[in-house]
């Protein structure tokens, strides 16, 4: 059967695993997963450029740190290609808990790993190292998602897999949460010099203890009937990837660009927006930061921002994740009632409108950032939340774990990986404004659009029996 039947589910099947062990283990996974990750994005501002590279200027410090950073990108579809394999030939179960273990362990080695300030004898390795450590995150990372997606949607009873692929989903909020009140506690509790000689360590090493509770939950699974299904009637694909990109190569690069204006959405809101909003508003409040931090200060390169401290708008950030998780979890019930396609064509065009209103409502200044965090994540949690559904639905069960996990990580290179540097690169063209941001975003919203027109609705899709 083609991957794009539309033929209605037969009696649902009793699941193999409990309502609440498949919640809880796509859930807490994709939880530490987007936990490690971004504990290192926030280390990379604001100590990985002064621990890890401290020859360089702060300018050049603050783009290696970034460019680590990047590394994971790289790793995402390397390791969607590695995980998806395994995943369609011996099961989603030890594939799962691979990737957990590799992007626990990745993590908790940063946590302890040496520092090439102060060390002499590690000034090459330390950023060695980290490079290599950013990369085993990035790559479980890249086998994570489409897992965790697979698990809760492949376990969900009948109408109900949008609302079971929420979970895994909701993850991501959780995972931001944590790890930015962690840094906020941190920061709050300890001296400027404690932070950075070891505070900085907790966040990564505390990880291992979410690590034993998902390895824990994890190992008890059973796989799921769709993969049993393609087991028992002999049709496991001795080459997953190739079979993908020949034969699944129309529902990829659909998948692709469906995926592509959630991605752009949210880095602009986690990434850029912290930049610009903390970035200072004037050329004096700027040379007077420089001074006081003894850098150099060159007034032609200013670019304005909005001059929120920093404390103040990871606040606001969180509060605005705070929409990003409760919409995620109503998008499942509304791409349910009137389908992924329909629900998601809507808010992407909202989207797009969006994007054109950032010069006024940053223009308002706090009050106005705060009202665009809270739109902006309201719309992510409803584009972000079908996605466990939709992608995995494009692919039949046996390269299902391949063609979601490409696609999705297809899409964080071409969507997540250029969007903040391209973010700050049009901001800097304009002066200080936002509008070619907004603009931007509103193209990337057009890609999606007709990426989402092209494709037909999946929501009746036989799931268990698609097999290619």
């Amino acid at each position: 059967m083609s991957s794009s039947s539309s033929t209605v589910e037969p009696a649902a099947t009793k699941p193999l695993n409990s309502r609440g062990r498949v919640i809880f283990a796509s859930l807490i996974g994709t939880t530490i997963e987007f936990y490690d990750f971004y504990i290192y994005a926030t280390a990379s501002v604001l100590v990985f450029p002064a621990l890890f590279f401290p020859d360089s200027t702060p300018a050049n410090a603050l783009l290696q740190s970034f460019a680590v950073f990047g590394v994971a990108f790289v790793a995402r579809p390397l390791g969607s290609i590695l995980f998806g394999h395994f995943g369609d030939r011996i099961g989603r179960k030890g594939t799962l808990v691979a990737s957990l273990l590799t992007m626990g362990i990745a993590t908790f080695l940063i946590g302890v790993l040496p520092v090439a300030k102060d060390n002499p004898g590690w000034i090459f390795l330390a950023p060695a190292l980290l490079v290599l450590l950013r990369f085993l995150q990035g790559l479980a990372l890249g086998g994570e998602w489409s897992g965790a997606a697979l698990l809760a949607t492949e376990n969900a009873p009948k109408g109900k897999r949008a609302v079971y692929g929420t979970f895994p989903q909701l993850g991501a909020p959780i995972g931001f949460i944590l790890a930015n009140l962690l840094f906020v506690v941190l920061n709050a509790s300890l001296s400027p010099e404690a932070f950075m000689a070891w505070g900085w360590r907790v966040p990564f090493i505390a990880s291992a203890v979410l690590v034993i509770v998902g390895l824990y939950v994890r190992l008890k699974l059973i796989e799921s009937h769709s993969f049993q299904q393609v087991l028992d009637k002999g049709k496991v694909v001795k080459l997953p990837l190739a079979s993908v990109f020949t034969k699944q190569w129309r529902p990829l690069l659909l998948g692709t660009f469906i995926m592509f204006a959630t991605y752009v959405l949210f880095y602009l809101m986690t990434s850029f927006t912290l930049t610009f909003g903390t970035s200072p508003a004037s050329v004096e409040t700027a040379a007077a930061a420089a001074d006081a931090a003894g850098k150099p200060f060159n007034p032609d390169a200013f670019v304005p921002g909005l001059g929120i401290a920093r404390g103040d708008f990871l606040w606001m950030l969180i509060i605005g994740v705070v929409f990003f998780g409760i919409f995620t979890l109503v998008s499942g019930p509304l791409a349910e009632k009137f389908g992924r396609r329909r629900m998601l064509l809507a808010v992407t065009t909202g989207i797009a409108i969006f994007g054109l209103t950032w010069v006024p409502l940053f223009g308002a200044g706090t009050v106005g950032a705060m009202a665009l965090l809270i739109i902006g994540f309201i719309l992510m949690g409803l584009t972000f939340g079908p996605m466990a559904a939709i992608l995995p639905e494009l692919f039949p069960a046996n390269v299902r774990y391949t063609g979601s996990a490409v696609a999705y990580n297809l899409s964080s290179v071409i969507g997540a990986a250029p969007a903040s540097f391209v973010a700050i690169a049009l901001w800097q063209a304009a002066d200080g404004s936002t509008f070619l941001v907004g603009l931007y975003l509103s193209a990337a919203a057009v890609l999606t659009f007709i990426a989402l027109w092209l494709t037909r609705e999946t929501r009746d899709n036989d799931y268990e029996n698609n097999i290619a």
